[in-house]
């Protein structure tokens, strides 16, 4: 039986990568993102399902999995960051932005696959959250970023519990230094907590990509609660 998978923000990035990866390994693959140009582009000639969808939009997102016959796997990834910046720095309008996707769309799409997993024969599936280094510790001028992240593991703990129930897994994946558009700036240097600005190491984004197909194949009586992967000298253990 050909496996399922959904991954939201699956037109750059991380998203893509995983995408690409997936459709390689012959699941079936439907491709969740605002626009459907940037998804027909991930595609890259694969059989996959586009589905144009605001991730922060309830009524988008209930309508984009209600259209899915089956779903084994949700790659919840969808995610923006924000300019570095003092709190009070930061306008409201930018915060409400932030975590309308990071924060409500985590929990839309959660929400909705977690009811299809639970209704679906045979029951269940996984649901696998894009989490972050600063789930755990943060950068300078980054809270609107951090305390999105801080909620997808009050996502990931609550899910993975209630998931029990269902034959759900729910696991997060924390990415440390990813090389993609959003993260290029890793390479030309990053405020550092003393405040130097330093260049940073940064791993293939290919390498989360396979992390996450390795996650997905696991059998469902088995679950990666939390998952780092980073380039291995950026300063995470020992930032600040």
């Amino acid at each position: 039986m050909i496996r399922s998978i959904a991954i939201t923000g699956a037109g750059a990035g991380i998203g893509r990568a995983t995408a690409r990866a997936f459709l390689a390994d012959g699941w079936e693959v439907t491709l969740i993102g605002r626009r459907a140009d940037p998804l027909t582009e991930t595609a890259a000639g694969h059989a996959a399902r586009i589905i144009p969808c605001d991730v922060g939009d309830p009524a988008q997102v209930e309508a984009a999995f209600a259209s899915l016959p089956r779903l084994d796997v949700l790659f919840n990834n969808a995610g923006i960051s924000a300019p570095t910046a003092p709190i009070d720095e930061i306008p409201v309008d930018l915060w409400l932005e932030v975590s309308r996707t990071n924060i409500t769309g985590m929990f839309l799409c959660a929400r909705a696959a977690f009811g299809l997993m639970r209704r679906q024969t045979p029951r269940g599936g996984r649901i696998i959250n894009n989490g972050s280094i600063s789930a755990h510790v943060p950068r300078p001028g980054s809270a609107p970023y951090t305390m999105s992240k801080h909620a997808v593991t009050g996502l990931t703990r609550t899910l993975g519990l209630d998931g029990r129930a269902f034959d759900i897994a729910c696991a997060q994946l924390d990415i440390g230094n990813a090389l993609t558009d959003m993260a290029v700036g890793y390479t030309k240097g990053v405020a550092q907590a003393d405040g130097v600005v330093r260049v940073e190491p940064a791993m293939d984004v290919d390498h989360v990509a396979k992390m996450v197909l390795h996650m997905a194949s696991l059998p469902l009586e088995v679950n990666t609660p939390f998952v780092t992967i980073m380039a291995r000298d950026m300063p995470y253990i020992g930032r600040g």
